[in-house]
């Protein structure tokens, strides 16, 4: 890395790393190159974060809440006074970041990975202070059930951990009204009491401890209880619901009441193995991004709910194959050949050879989610495919912003070849059939980028037609940047209908420049119309693909409706004062540019006018005269007061 005399950074192939004044006062205090290319464009969503050294080995696995600013803070004042955070920051060299759906899951994933990787950094957490497990000493004759906060390899059950103690408490209560688990620590039934407890007679218990209730119906009654905790609920609620009713027949009403009671906890509260999903369950989640020929398949391996781990593969050369294809090849040379598969295998979308590969995982059962939890998982297995792919097209220099998620959605829903990272939306603005314009607005990365907005004058004819208007400005617009040599955009859009997405393309068939995608999007129902595809696409309401191109839509629209009404007014003062002689084309320029209208003239005087180059104030008497100004004839005598008599 060097650094020019004005302070920015450059990397080794001396192309700028940063531009912001914060990062280059970072590079300069020791902020390695690969965490200042990575660091501006990590998302502000919760996530861990892994710090590593020169040779790759874990140092230290934190949370965030927002990931872009708990990394930042590792080069701020505040840790100065850090001697552990100070050690550590000198040793970073590159930085790996996993997006996670919430706080919550972040804390359970650092937690995880502190387990797996042992980071020397890590001191700090390497306590008792963990989170709280469901523990069922299933290894015992008449087992318990406790809360632990110690995960230990002794034959008992676990469930959790748990992040909410409220909620595992719940599921406590529900256990203790539902099912009459003992709540003594005797080692039954070597070690017993005398006589039942207090339990036994408020019937939470049927005292096993004295023989009231035999081994084989207490494990069964310990049966339902891991099945409520491993997530059956429903198998459970059928069951209470039996019971409540067979105590109803008994007239046992008080009993059935408190049946009725856990039934509706039941119904209400989440399954107490919840960690990632509702469901629980050992799965692998697929996620996929493709930007023209490169693409990213990442795998989130849940296990028990939890999300432990996440792999993937990324991939090149891609541009001639389509997307459940790249899907397919790569799941089945990587994925196949995985050790410790999960039962169930989620992807984005179906492939041609999925019923094919699904034979040959033995075992491994490929679902394709349409909704619901499952769908959920899969989406944030997309997004972290995104954000791996991203990091690629950074690293390879190919990108100078992270794309946002709408500009991925967008060519998702329209089978875009490319990801339009860049586009240009062209309008068409006139005043009833006159002064016909256009105007042309950039966006990137879904963001507008004003440096690149351009306007037009319809040159080659005159009159209104919309669709000859359109096959000229995007004739003009391409050809100039095919002139210049400058990046063409991936992707045009036509404020419009068929017909001028008909003229759009024409212009660039014309121009030899198929390969740029192209759609128009109608106003009157939001209707995406695409080249060769008769039907239109609709995006729900809420799509942010969809309110991305309305953006840019209404970006057109107001940049080119304002420039219209500048040349409106321009050619409004420009025919009144060519009725005045003396006045030609570049006095009449400096005249609307000083006071922008023919009013705003008729209300200057003689001396602001006689300022400007080319007139005197005589030019500007008679220039207000002509606009019917009456001016006052400073020739003409006045009559003065009288003055005082001077002082002798």
């Amino acid at each position: 890395m060097t650094q020019s005399p004005s302070g920015r950074a450059f990397d080794e192939a001396g192309l700028p790393i940063a531009d912001d004044e914060w990062t280059q006062r970072a590079l300069a205090n020791g902020m390695p190159v690969p965490v200042a290319q990575k660091l501006p464009h990590l998302p502000e969503s919760p996530g861990v974060y892994l710090w590593k050294d020169v040779e790759g080995q874990v140092l230290y696995v934190g949370k965030a809440k927002r990931l872009r600013s708990r990394v930042r803070s590792y080069w701020a004042q505040e840790h100065e006074s850090s001697p552990k955070t100070r050690a550590m920051v000198r040793k970073v060299r590159d930085l790996e970041t996993i997006v996670v759906p919430s706080e919550a899951h972040a804390l359970i994933l650092e937690a995880t990975l502190i387990k797996e990787y042992h980071p020397r950094f890590n001191i700090a957490l390497r306590d008792d202070k963990s989170y709280p497990y469901i523990r069922v000493t299933v290894n015992e004759p008449f087992p318990r059930v406790m809360v632990t906060r110690r995960l230990l390899d002794d034959g008992a059950r676990y469930f959790g951990p748990y992040t909410d103690v409220g909620a595992m408490r719940r599921a406590l209560n529900v256990v203790k009204r539902i099912f009459t688990v003992r709540s003594c620590h005797y080692a039954l039934p070597g070690e017993a009491p005398e006589r039942p407890c207090l339990d036994y007679s408020i019937k939470r218990c049927k005292a096993p401890c004295v023989g009231y209730q035999s081994r084989e119906d207490y494990r069964a009654m310990i049966d339902e209880v891991v099945w409520f905790l491993d997530g059956r609920t429903s198998d459970v609620m059928h069951h209470v619901r039996e019971r409540m009713l067979d105590a109803s027949e008994r007239l046992d009403f008080e009993r059935a009441a408190e049946l009725r009671d856990a039934l509706a906890h039941l119904e209400k509260m989440e399954s107490p193995s919840v960690v990632l999903e509702v469901e629980g369950g050992d799965r692998d989640v697929v996620g996929y991004a493709r930007d023209g020929e490169d693409a990213c398949v990442a795998v989130m391996r849940i296990r028990g709910g939890k999300l432990l781990a996440r792999d993937h593969r990324l991939l090149e050369h891609a541009e001639d194959e389509e997307d459940g294809a790249v899907l397919g090849a790569c799941l089945a040379q990587w994925y196949r050949t995985a050790e410790a598969r999960a039962g169930e295998l989620l992807v984005p979308f179906d492939f041609e050879d999925r019923e094919s590969l699904e034979a040959s995982l033995d075992g491994t059962h490929i679902r394709v989610p349409q909704r619901g939890p499952r769908r959920a998982l899969v989406d944030l297995a997309d997004q972290n495919a995104r954000h791996l792919l991203e990091e690629f097209k950074l690293a390879a220099l190919e990108a100078d912003e992270r794309a946002v998620d709408p500009v991925y959605e967008l060519q998702r829903e329209l089978g875009l070849p490319r990801l339009p990272r860049s586009l240009v939306c062209f309008d068409i603005s006139h005043a009833q059939g006159t002064d016909v314009v256009a105007s042309a607005v950039f966006f990137e990365n879904g963001r507008p980028k004003r440096s690149e907005y351009r306007k037009f004058k319809i040159k080659v004819f005159e009159g209104n037609d919309d669709f000859r208007s359109m096959h000229e400005v995007v004739t003009r617009y391409f050809r100039r940047r095919l002139d210049e040599e400058k990046p063409l955009p991936d992707l045009a859009v036509i404020d419009g209908g068929k017909g001028q997405l008909g003229a759009a393309r024409a212009a660039l068939d014309e121009l030899g420049a198929p390969q740029i995608g192209l759609i128009s999007l109608a106003k009157r129902e939001e209707e995406i119309f695409q080249y060769g595809r008769p039907d239109p696409v609709r995006l729900p309401r809420r799509s942010p693909a969809l309110r991305m191109l309305q953006q840019a839509r209404d970006e057109a629209h107001r940049f080119a409706i304002t420039f219209q009404r500048q040349k409106r007014a321009a050619r409004t003062i420009t025919s009144e004062l060519l009725k005045i002689p003396g006045v030609g084309p570049t006095k009449r320029r400096a005249l609307l540019h000083t006071f922008g209208s023919v009013q705003g003239v008729r209300e200057a005087s003689v001396e602001q006018i006689a300022a400007i180059p080319g007139f005197g104030a005589a030019s500007a008497r008679r220039l207000l005269e002509a606009l019917g100004v009456a001016v006052p004839d400073v020739s003409a005598p006045t009559i003065d007061s009288p003055s005082d008599p001077p002082l002798s």
